[in-house]
Order: C-alpha cells, then structure tokens, then sequence
C-alpha cells in the first residue's frame, strides 16, 4: 500500500495524522488555518477529534515565526477527505480506509496486545523494584513488638534518640513538655504513640512515651519524603545504584 499521507500512533493508540500534510495532499488553495477552521464547523471537537500543535520555525530571513499544525485522528481524516469532493479527497478516503482495515486486522490487534502486555510488564517489575525496600522494611517493623522506644526506632537509621526526636521536632510532630515529647494535636488521634507511667523509688512517676507499629510507619514515611531512609533500605539503594566497573582491553 502506497503511503499517501503520513500515519502515526498516539500514546493512546489511535491512528493521527497531520491536518496541514492532509491539506498539502488535497491540494486545497485555501489558506490552511482558515481551511481547517472551515473543517471544524462540520462537528469535530478539540481533544476528542484533534489537538492543536505549535512549534516555533526561523524563516528564510532569520525571522521567528510559528507553525501552526493539528494532529488530527483518522476517522476525521476519513471525513475531511469525504467532504471535498475531489479526485484527491476520493483517493485520501480510499487509502485511510486501508489503513484503517490494516489496523484492525488479526495481525495488528495481536501485535498490539502483545506489545501493550509488555509495557504493563515492565511498569509492573518498576513498580515492584520501587516497592521492595518498602516491603522490607515493613516486614522488620510487623516483626517488632507493638510498642517500641524511640532509641530504637533511631537505630534503624543510624540516629541517636536525640537526634531523631530533634527531627521530628523540627517537622512539626512533636513537642518537648517538661522533659517527655508529645505528639502535637494533628497527629494526636492517629494512634502512632502511647504512653506510659512508672513509679520512682522516691514515690514520684516518670511518664515515657513509646510508638506504636502505625508511629513507626509514619516515622518511616515521614523522613523518606527528606530522603532519608533506614539503613535497611540505604544498603539496598546502595547496591541498586552501583555501576559495574568494566576493565579496559
């Protein structure tokens, strides 16, 4: 089959062609933005039928101009052709008609299906690599009793209890009262700590509070935002980003 008019496939698999290219091929006098506007008043709708493209051109005479252009789907390319009543528009209609059956033959339909199975593949092993570490770390804390200090949850990233309440402090999750941190109201209710009292040998009580697995968890999502990770998953991002060393021959 003879390529009258340039096809190409969107990134939604339609089948689009250049409006101006067609307007070439028709051999239409009319300039092609008052063409084309002419065209839309039959009932194509932008973003559904077409979509207008742009792009910046230098002239003969070194004068920036702009090429205006619409990438225009084929079954409104099937009818702007009809619609000329031309020996050109006859022969734009017949040879999209092929295209059109090309497209939807066994072959292409098979072809299609298989390569879009791929591109799902491949999101889907992006989407598990990006989770692994994820998992992972959720799997250490799930293993953890349901209550845990903030020195330990510090160690996982390398951290003294210090410097991690002082972090936390400064992303506005807690507050220091009297030597014991509490939560500030906004995550209060979320259920991420819990406190608890004891008895000193002089009959006084201390207060201290522990995080839940949900705490931990938030803590977790929390600091990744700043990028900052637990050694778990920082060896693990490590050994992803390693380049493998090839020897000179």
């Amino acid at each position: 089959m003879q390529e009258l008019v340039t096809t190409h496939q969107n990134e939604s698999g339609d089948i689009i062609v250049s409006a101006r290219e067609l307007h070439e091929f028709l051999a239409i006098k009319t300039q092609y933005t008052k063409w084309f506007d002419r065209m839309t008043e039959y009932g194509f709708v932008e973003k559904t039928d077409y979509i207008a493209v742009s792009q910046k051109r230098i002239t003969a005479q070194g004068n920036e101009t702009v090429y205006f252009d619409h990438h225009i789907k084929l079954p409104m390319a099937k009818e702007i052709s009809m619609i000329q009543r031309t020996e050109k528009g006859k022969q734009a209609r017949q040879y999209f008609l092929q295209v059109e059956a090309a497209w939807n033959s066994p072959e292409m339909v098979l072809s299609r299906a298989l390569e879009f199975a791929s591109q799902q593949r491949q999101q889907l092993l992006a989407k598990v690599a990006e989770y692994e570490p994820k998992a992972a770390y959720y799997d250490y804390v799930l293993q953890s009793p349901s209550l845990i200090r903030i020195t330990d949850i510090a160690k996982d990233y390398g951290m003294s209890a210090r410097q991690l309440n002082a972090k936390l402090h400064d992303l506005g999750v807690q507050y220091n009262l009297s030597g014991t941190w509490f939560l500030y109201s906004e995550y209060q209710d979320k259920g991420y700590t819990h406190s608890k009292t004891f008895v000193r040998e002089d009959g006084g009580t201390n207060s201290h509070t522990y995080w839940t697995q949900e705490g931990r968890i938030f803590i977790y999502e929390l600091l990744k935002q700043q990028d900052i990770y637990p050694l778990l998953e920082r060896q693990e991002l490590d050994q992803q980003s390693e380049v493998p060393a090839y020897e000179n021959i």
